[in-house]
């Protein structure tokens, strides 16, 4: 689900030329599927607040799976635009739900790094995959893939289980309460997304492409792993290394980007300790969410995606990312020290 998301970045050309729409056309699909996944989110999750899990994941995959087999047959941009829009919503209400039955297993940490380990591993397949086949194969194969999930979702602990919520203005109020942690959450995924974007042409004449994002994505993958096992332990530890050595990492590639061997080093080193303390806070999330028990996942998707919508923009130009980054990433650290203060 997540590598329909990132496949776009390689996607646009072919579909402008395909649609005969303009560059800037073409990226309103990306557009639209960044807003699906942050209003889709919290929306989803309220309408299905008394869904059994499973049936919640059913539904929200069937939606996902049919609106890509609609988009790789459609000849309309705008029912194209459409279907992406639709699909983020249903990708947004399935996360969601998903979080919180990750939230609910024994070991939940582990159960989130998981979860996340998907996106790190679309980060890297996503757009060379959906480059390599060409958009509407793009479209099909991820319909394909998915069919595997609707076999898995019933295998998974607890998603059986029904929802007694309480008042949706109750878990509402929470919000409130747990404003500073979502706002970390989106700080620290703002920074990743917004080097991320960027990192291919800042890697264009110095070191291979392929390298430097094969080794964040790795990176990311190996972070959110041994973040799934400590942020079970010791989350307040895992933020307060974590976050100094992800502000110094950004700095240093600022500085020294232009060295190849210190550029893919410090793009697994940086991926790794983003995905760590991006998975903890979202963990922490989860956990601080204890009067939201239908609607913390939503809460937790939400934060993570409007920092990957906001950090590409934040970014600015190709040039800055990684200073960018290191604001971001000192923006978080001073509401999580504000935080553990009141």
């Amino acid at each position: 689900m997540s590598t329909s998301e990132f496949m776009l970045a390689g996607l646009v050309p072919g579909i402008a030329a395909a649609f005969d729409v303009s560059l800037a056309q073409a990226g309103y699909l990306t557009s639209a599927f960044a807003a699906g996944m942050v209003v889709g989110a919290p929306v989803m999750a309220a309408l299905s607040r008394s869904w059994r899990r499973r049936t919640a994941l059913v539904c929200f995959l069937a939606v996902f799976v049919a609106m890509h087999v609609v988009g790789g047959l459609t000849t309309s941009f705008g029912v194209l635009v459409g279907t992406r829009l639709v699909a983020a919503i249903a990708n947004a209400g399935f996360l969601a739900v998903a979080l919180t039955a990750a939230a609910a297993l024994e070991r939940p940490g582990r159960a989130l790094a998981v979860l996340l380990g998907g996106t790190t591993v679309a980060c890297v397949a996503g757009i060379p995959g959906g480059a390599l086949l060409g958009w509407r194969p793009a479209f099909w194969a991820v319909a394909v893939l998915c069919l595997p999930a609707f076999a898995a979702v019933w295998w998974i602990p607890g998603a059986a289980a029904g929802s007694k919520p309480a008042g949706l203005r109750a878990e509402l109020a929470e919000l409130r309460r747990l404003s500073g942690v979502l706002l970390v959450g989106a700080l620290v995924n703002a920074a990743t997304f917004g080097v991320f974007t960027y990192l291919a042409p800042v890697a264009e004449g110095v070191a291979p492409v392929p390298v430097v994002l094969g080794a964040f994505g790795v990176g990311c993958f190996a972070g959110i792993t041994a973040a799934g096992r400590l942020a079970d332990r010791w989350p307040g530890r895992v933020v307060a290394a974590g976050g100094p050595l992800l502000l110094a990492g950004w700095v240093a590639l600022a500085l020294a980007a232009h060295v190849p061997a210190v550029l893919v080093a410090l793009a697994f080193t940086q991926g790794s300790l983003s995905f760590a303390v991006g998975g903890t806070v979202i963990a922490r999330i989860l956990r601080l969410a204890e009067g939201a028990p239908t609607m913390k996942g939503s809460y937790a998707t939400a934060a993570f995606n409007v920092g990957a919508a906001a950090g590409p923009v934040l970014a600015g130009t190709q040039a800055r990312p990684f200073w960018a980054a290191a604001a971001l990433v000192t923006a978080a650290l001073l509401v999580h020290a504000r935080r553990r203060r009141t």
